[in-house]
């Protein structure tokens, strides 16, 4: 089962309901590993690459009917490609979400005298189990993960694809997503919605797991803050995340 099912025609989207948020609408994670991993599908028939980075940018609540996506592609061939997607509600023009992922040809490269630091494996199932439930009470995308915590680091392991196909980085985007709210300094409270999402990989994860060591920073008086941290994989660091965040206070109860 995917967090997305294929549609009756090519960049028709139809989610699931793990592709929920708490609120209303779907999760950024989820959309993100959409548009993501559609480009990861082409990117072995072009000769593309691997996906390294991703800039998600989200411009409105995307709620649970049919999508679309449009895919255009900025940069083609050579060592880098640079590929943009939209996604749209069936029916309508205006974009709700955008991304920009690029892609990269591997150059391996000798440096004599740079030694890469090896880390210890680590095994996440040792680890204790979380589980949240949605506000509004039904499936939602964490539903759809695996979710173990340490002190400093977060593990959560998809148990279904984004969609058929979709590669590591559309992987790692529903995990990296969780950042600004993983440990964050209040807990409801104020509704912390991120604008962006940006993940850059400097090496593809190993095994299923994806790790969020997190950093958050609130400024209440801007009703802003920042979420990010470092990704890992079982092995050790494989890249980073940064998202702005909009803190908006709960309603009061009357």
């Amino acid at each position: 089962m995917a967090i997305f099912d294929v549609g009756p025609e090519p960049s028709i989207w139809l989610p699931t309901a793990l592709a929920r948020g708490p609120f209303a609408g779907l999760q950024g994670g989820a959309i993100a590993g959409l548009l993501t991993g559609e480009i990861e599908q082409i990117a072995a028939q072009r000769d593309w690459g691997m996906a390294i980075s991703a800039s998600i940018w989200f411009l409105r609540p995307v709620p649970l009917v049919p999508l679309r996506t449009a895919i255009s592609v900025m940069r083609d061939g050579g060592r880098l490609s640079v590929i943009d997607n939209a996604l749209q509600v069936e029916g309508e023009e205006q974009p709700y979400v955008l991304a920009r992922i690029t892609l990269a040809q591997p150059r391996p490269i000798k440096i004599a005298g740079l030694e890469v630091p090896q880390e210890t494996a680590v095994d996440p199932t040792t680890f204790e189990l979380s589980t949240r439930a949605a506000p509004h009470g039904g499936p939602w995308f964490m539903d759809a993960m695996e979710t173990r915590v340490t002190e400093r680091v977060s593990w959560f392991r998809l148990k279904h694809e984004v969609i058929p196909g979709a590669g590591p980085l559309a992987q790692v985007l529903g995990p990296a997503d969780w950042a600004h709210g993983i440990f964050r300094p209040m807990s409801g409270v104020v509704a912390d919605p991120n604008s962006n999402l940006h993940v850059h990989l400097f090496r593809q994860p190993q095994a299923n797991w994806i790790g969020v060591e997190p950093q958050t920073h609130w400024q209440p008086d801007l009703g802003g803050g920042m979420g990010g941290g470092l990704l890992r994989d079982v092995y050790g660091v494989i890249g980073r995340v940064s998202m702005s965040v909009a803190l908006t206070a709960f309603a009061k109860p009357v």
